[in-house]
């Protein structure tokens, strides 16, 4: 929404993320449908809303890590299930409030991730990757074997509460995801642009010029985990207080692969790149609930199989198209938008 002819006079105006007053309307006006959408979106919306959000959380913390540091991890939801225990723990056996809670637990999946990042100076690429699906299975591995996790029983979490109000709806969790998912967004725009965000690109790019250019790498590398892992471990949190269950079956590997999917097909290295690519990859799963049993239903000789994976299955095909004709993801052609708005009318 800057119009050709519109030039920036000070470094404060371009450094800004909200330059214009065009922008300001358009950031005010999206405020007040967020936080007004359920005096009249129906509950499935808002339940559909509230799973966006907390996946919008893991996926920029995996944005950090990989997208903008270039260190490939399939642990965010073992790091996702840490904070949800933890929270957990917390609230019902430690008796700590859950708005102290939230950040500790976040704070906890953080230092378990350093533990999980620590290999990351000597090994990278598809190393680092099985590395961290290691982790992902020890810690499956403990939760099902600690007592005070409940083991295989899982825990119940108390709903929070603020002032004594209970938010023991999707409806009235709704405001505390969707505040939680801003913040963590504002928080992870303003990282990129910082002198570790700088760092974290410069190591992505090239390591080896990175460490000869003065940049601490182990000091780096494990800040991008430890950040990761808080934002998955806040997620978490948040999840397990809306389901009130916590379980270890609610953090799979299958999770990990989603989410990788998602900064792929929404843009490595961008922030609305993962909002892009968590609004089209859950978009498309809602769409192939309502599809599958049309499926079922138009080839009943076919049987329920290929309906229950048509999921997957879509989720597959478009990953593969992405990877083919657009491996820069959504973020890309959004860029592409802006440029020729903000050159129009001229065609250069």
């Amino acid at each position: 929404m800057r119009p050709c002819g519109i030039f920036d006079e000070r470094y404060t105006q371009d450094m800004a993320i909200v330059r214009t007053k065009q922008h300001w309307a358009a950031l005010v006006g999206a405020l007040a449908f967020l936080y007004l959408f359920p005096l009249f979106g129906s509950y499935y919306l808002v339940s559909f809303l509230n799973n966006l959000f907390i996946t919008i959380i893991v996926v920029l913390g995996l944005q950090i890590v990989s997208g903008y540091c270039g260190q490939i991890s399939f642990g965010q939801p073992a790091f996702m299930a840490v904070g949800a225990y933890a929270s957990a723990v917390l609230t019902v056996k430690a008796g700590l409030s859950f708005w102290l809670a939230l950040p500790l637990s976040g704070i906890i999946a953080g230092v378990f991730g350093i533990i999980g990042g620590a290999p990351s100076l000597r090994i990278k690429g598809f190393y680092l990757a099985i590395a961290t699906i290691a982790i992902h299975f020890v810690t499956m591995w403990l939760i099902l074997h600690l007592k005070i996790t409940g083991a295989t029983q899982g825990l119940n979490a108390a709903p929070p509460e603020i002032f004594g109000f209970p938010l023991d709806t999707d409806e009235r969790m709704y405001y505390l995801i969707a505040t939680v998912m801003l913040i963590m967004t504002f928080g992870a725009r303003n990282l990129v642009r910082s002198k570790a965000g700088r760092a974290f690109v410069a190591i992505r790019d090239n390591d080896l010029a990175a460490e000869v250019m003065g940049i601490n790498l182990y000091y780096y590398k494990l800040l991008a985990f430890f950040i990761s892992c808080f934002y998955a471990g806040v997620a978490g949190s948040l999840f397990g207080h809306l389901i009130m269950v916590v379980h270890p079956e609610q953090f799979t590997l299958t999770h990990a692969l989603w989410y990788v999917g998602m900064i792929i097909i929404g843009g490595m290295g961008s922030i609305p790149g993962a909002f892009f690519g968590v609004i089209f990859v859950r978009i498309l799963d809602e769409l192939v609930l309502f599809a599958s049993p049309f499926l079922s239903n138009a080839f009943p000789w076919l049987g329920a199989s290929p309906a229950a994976a048509l999921g997957i299955s879509a989720f597959g095909l478009v990953l593969i198209i992405f990877l083919v004709f657009e491996p820069r993801g959504l973020a890309h052609r959004w860029e592409i938008f802006k440029s020729s708005y903000r050159l129009y009318p001229f065609a250069y």
